[in-house]
């Protein structure tokens, strides 16, 4: 091809244009820079989720949010020198910023502005698949997002899918747009409402059945989990927030059967309005009969996102049910080596490496609970059987209490359970 003809082929370039994006996050007291870039690298992850590029990070040692514009003005300057020079499409915080905060940002730095509440809200929408989950999460996201409106980002110039232009739009187009929000906000919570009785109507029809619930950390395995137990094909991606919507389907194990339901991931600050919309399908937990708690063991942070998910369930008020504690990804997890080997390795190569002694930490979460963790990987079905035999074990106590005289070579009819999507 020759230099005039690469030339041409650049004009008549159509290809979509990857958005690019610049991520900023204070470093709080009694905070440090490792834990703050560990949060930033979840962040990363949630922009490739929605479909942009993280180019550049920006952080900040402040013990809290400057009230005006989130980051001191020193620091607001260095990333306007940044976003000028590279001509970067949206800056994204870790942390939800106030309307003012949002109207100041976008008047200073001439872009979009995403918060982190915002950022999981837009995902949630274009991972939502029924007509219960796009309903919920456009409430959830219409209600943030009316407070939020300003020149540089109406909710007409998202929904038509482009980003926010350098001029922006004029106030009187910002109060007709706050009108037709609150027009929506109405229209959408009726909707929910009718939504939710009928998801009540499909509950109340499932009683005298065992229910699990598949709970933990975005992105741990759940749903690949499920796809093993029942042989489906569920959407299983290694993105964050690939379950969206809940999935419920019949599994019989020793003649025994039961429902189990694929839950929505927890997240480190799940946006309030969202588990307030979320909360007819998050009532698959709250009236599940046992839980699975499915973690990502090979995540440096696995600690933390289990306290995060425990966290989430109290305020459910599913904190007491009883779990099994699913170690997921032994199989790229550091796991402690032999004596022999660790001799051989200096301390800091030991410190670094991060190793996980399974045995402890079995014993461990063996004194919290009087179930048995069970350790596996669930992509190449490592101990599945393991995990068969604990769950099996778990809802034949819950199946016992519900039918005394329950025969053993009994077969429930399960059609009148019907599968839900």
């Amino acid at each position: 091809m020759s230099k005039h003809s690469r030339k041409l082929a650049k004009l008549v370039d159509t290809s979509p244009k990857e958005e690019t994006a610049i991520l900023v996050a204070l470093i709080h007291q009694n905070e440090t820079e490792a834990l703050v870039h560990e949060h930033l690298d979840e962040l990363a992850f949630l922009t490739e989720t929605l479909g942009a590029k993280a180019i550049h990070r920006f952080t900040q040692r402040m013990d809290k949010p400057d009230t005006r514009s989130f980051v001191g003005s020193g620091k607001l300057e260095d990333i306007k020198a940044y976003i000028e020079y590279f001509a970067v499409d949206m800056v994204i915080f870790d942390e939800d910023l106030s309307p003012s905060q949002v109207k100041v940002l976008e008047n200073e730095l001439k872009i979009k502005i995403y918060d982190r509440s915002m950022l999981i809200l837009d995902i949630f929408l274009s991972r939502a698949q029924t007509a219960q989950a796009k309903t919920q999460v456009e409430l959830a996201r219409f209600q943030y997002l009316l407070p939020r409106l300003t020149r540089m980002w109406t909710h007409l110039e998202r929904q038509r899918g482009g980003t926010a232009t350098r001029g922006g739009a004029g106030e009187k187009e910002i109060e007709t747009d706050k009108r037709d929000i609150r027009r929506k906000i109405d229209i959408l919570r009726e909707k929910l409402k009718k939504i939710e009785k009928q998801g009540q109507t499909q509950r109340k029809s499932r009683g005298g059945i065992v229910r699990v619930a598949l709970v933990g950390y975005t992105n741990v395995g759940k749903s690949t989990l499920m796809n093993l137990l029942t042989k489906e094909n569920i959407l299983a991606e290694n993105k964050l927030f690939a379950t969206v919507d809940s999935t419920v389907r019949k599994v019989v194990l020793e003649n025994i059967p039961f429902l189990i339901s694929d839950t929505v991931g927890f997240i480190r600050k799940l946006p309030t309005h969202l588990i307030e919309s979320f909360k007819s399908t998050l009532s698959e937990i709250e009236e599940a009969d046992l839980l699975v708690h499915v973690v990502d063991i090979s995540h440096p942070s696995f600690e933390d996102q289990i306290a995060v998910v425990n966290q989430t369930l109290s305020e459910l008020g599913a904190g007491d049910k009883p779990m099994i504690m699913v170690f997921n990804k032994i199989d790229i997890a550091p796991k402690m080596p032999s004596e022999e080997v660790l001799m051989e390795m200096s301390e800091f190569e030991v410190e670094q490496a991060n190793f996980i002694d399974f045995d402890k930490l079995e014993a461990s979460y063996a004194k919290k609970s009087a179930i048995k963790p069970v350790f596996m990987a669930a992509e190449n079905a490592t101990n599945i059987e393991g995990f068969r035999t604990s769950i099996t074990a778990e809802v034949k106590k819950i199946h016992k209490k519900m039918y005394p005289h329950y025969l053993a070579d009994e077969v429930l009819d399960m059609s009148q359970f019907p599968e839900e999507d």
